[in-house]
């Protein structure tokens, strides 16, 4: 079973207000339904959709439901539930804020008056045209599809009241509205209700989230530990050069003092480097004051290296 069916499922069990169920129907219907002049066909694969639907059509409008029930043969065999209705067409439509005057319209504004109509309808959308990745084994995505860019448009205003932002795209033929903020689609989960899907979800997240900041950390501490290896290197490199030209006595006792634990100790940082210093000789020293006495070193180096260019 997937993510988006078992979502799915478990929002139908829920009941819902009279109202509800009316908004939710006319947004299943709008982004699903097969409209004609005496005809509304739903087709669904989901049993328990259907199940809801039916429901919702019988309960508000009294009308007979004509259900047809199909196996499919594509990647596996699945049922399809068609539900076609043929009895007061225009009156469900209208009532369902869906045709005015024979032409399809938005919602008005009185349809979706509260933000639990506004919530019933995205659910209604999502029952309808909804998916979303399993976060176990894909990355966060969910979507509604829809025939037209004003309806795609539409379902991202509706989101946006309740501070979920969406982008919509065509894709073939039709619009996706998409969201792929984790946190976002967290919360349309917990808007529509589904309880356990919504912590199935949140677990998957933190344990993501815990393990990403695992991994930035440790890269970093990689990124760190490369860095004080290259400059432990350069220095003694730079240390190794002195010798060889005979140039340490230059330097004065403090320095000279650097240079020998650097030789001792060398894969340390610059800070822990200071602190056995000031454990060893009593002497206190920052990790600036060790730096300061490298730069000295390092200057050494060039200007003597800059004197045999001259020569």
């Amino acid at each position: 079973m997937t993510f988006t069916t078992r979502i799915k499922e478990e929002v139908t069990k829920q009941e819902i207000p009279s109202i509800e169920s009316l908004v939710e129907l006319s947004s299943f219907i709008r982004f699903t339904g097969q409209i004609k002049k005496n005809k509304i066909t739903l087709v669904m694969e989901n049993a328990s959709v259907a199940r809801r639907i039916y429901k919702d059509i019988k309960s508000n409008f009294g009308v007979n439901i004509k259900i047809t029930i199909r196996n499919q043969k594509r990647f596996r065999v699945t049922q399809i539930y068609i539900l076609e209705i043929t009895e007061k067409i225009n009156t469900i439509l209208e009532t369902l804020n869906i045709l005015k005057d024979n032409k399809k319209i938005l919602p008005e504004e009185y349809f979706l008056s509260t933000e639990e109509e506004c919530a019933a309808f995205l659910r209604g959308a999502f029952l309808a045209c909804g998916s979303i990745n399993d976060p176990s084994t894909a990355g966060y995505h969910l979507e509604f599809t829809s025939s037209t860019k004003k309806e795609g448009l539409y379902l991202a205003s509706l989101l946006k009241k309740f501070n979920i932002s969406a982008k919509v795209l065509k894709r073939n033929n039709h619009y996706m509205t998409y969201i792929k903020s984790a946190e976002m689609i967290s919360d349309l989960i917990r808007l529509f209700g589904a309880t356990n899907c919504f912590f199935y979800f949140e677990d998957i997240r933190i344990y993501r989230d815990h393990k990403n900041m695992v991994n930035r950390l440790n890269n970093c501490e990689i990124a760190n530990q490369e860095k004080i290896l290259k400059s432990g290197m350069k220095q003694l490199e730079d240390i190794k050069y002195l010798h060889e030209h005979d140039l340490i006595g230059l330097l004065d006792e403090n320095v000279q003092e650097a240079v020998k634990y650097r030789e001792a100790y060398p894969e340390t940082s610059l800070s822990e480097l200071a602190d056995i210093i000031t454990q060893e000789t009593g002497r206190q020293i920052g990790k600036s004051g060790i730096n300061h006495y490298f730069i000295k070193v390092k200057k050494l180096v060039e200007k003597h290296k800059e004197k045999n260019l001259r020569k």
